[in-house]
């Protein structure tokens, strides 16, 4: 699908920025062709990595992307292994640990002495929080939730088998099993049906051959049921939570009950009228006004 597609559905003033095509460029890791799509600004003081969560890809989150760089940042938005145009030889043999090493050796290669903000929609939340819990260049990390899979609320809610998908056990068993290599549909799992207040555009993430359409293998589905994130008392890096406040996936006391317990300064900030696809106003003004904050205070001690 075209960035465009999810583009139009931006308020009618924000498209026009929202236009700001990418950069394509590729990384090579391991086995996989990394995409990653780039508004290069060298002279920005502050970079962004824009990390997309399960059935999103750097196209689905690029018109986000791009009104953050018109707001004056150097920003990538990277494709992990299985979404978006990242390519992978043992695509069944991919692992949520992939994901969390994947990003952190992009952190260390990509490091060039300015502050670094990690930007986490939905899933990535909470990977862009593990990876900056084994990374010292990460500056700040904000996401739109934080959801620890090991919780049983979160699992309740992330799956579309409710109460039953909260205890995984089956799930969790293929890790290491015989079926462990076999794809299915992203959209079985999750209920894209709740991605966003506008159906068009749930509609859309959910046949998206690059992000909801998309196939991942069992294993990797039960790798991240049973990944341990590291303890939020341990983490050393500032956490900034923006949430939608209309958000009908995951209701934000899920996200708090973990940002509480981060041991590092934690702010909360509502994005008004937004779905957990964040594209409304005034919400999406909202997240461009935390990131200058941020940046300024990124700045102030770097």
């Amino acid at each position: 699908m075209s960035l465009q597609a999810y583009a139009a559905f931006l308020p009618p003033g924000r498209r026009a920025a929202a236009r700001l095509g990418p950069e394509a460029t590729w990384w090579q890791w391991c086995s996989h062709n990394v995409h990653i799509a780039r508004a290069r600004d060298p002279k920005a003081p502050v970079r962004v990595l824009v990390i997309h969560g399960a059935g999103g890809h750097s196209g689905a989150l690029w018109p986000m992307a791009a009104l953050i760089a018109q707001s004056g940042f150097d920003v990538a938005a990277v494709d992990l292994p299985l979404y978006g145009r990242t390519t992978s030889p043992e695509a069944g043999k991919v692992r949520y640990a992939d994901w969390v090493r994947l990003l952190v050796d992009l952190v260390e290669a990509e490091h060039d002495d300015r502050p670094l903000i990690l930007f986490g929609g939905s899933m990535g939340g909470m990977l862009a929080y593990e990876v900056a819990a084994h990374s010292f260049r990460v500056a700040a990390v904000v996401a739109t939730s934080l959801l620890d899979p090991r919780d049983l609320r979160v699992r309740s809610r992330l799956t579309r088998f409710g109460v039953l998908g909260a205890f995984g056990g089956p799930l969790s068993s293929l890790a290491r099993g015989p079926l462990a290599n076999v794809m299915i549909p992203m959209r079985w799992v999750a209920d894209f049906s709740k991605m966003s207040r506008d159906p068009g555009l749930s509609r859309l993430c959910a046949r998206d051959p690059l992000g909801g359409g998309a196939r991942v293998p069992l294993g990797f589905l039960a790798s991240y049921l049973r990944y341990r994130h590291t303890p939020p008392e341990s983490a050393k890096t500032p956490v900034t939570l923006v949430h939608p406040s209309r958000d009908a996936w995951t209701p934000v006391k899920l996200s708090t009950r973990f940002l509480r317990r981060i041991a590092t300064p934690g702010r909360v900030v509502m994005l008004r009228e937004c779905g957990h696809f964040p594209i409304e106003e005034p919400g999406i003004s909202d997240l461009v006004s935390e990131m200058l904050r941020l940046a300024e205070a990124a700045e102030a001690v770097s």
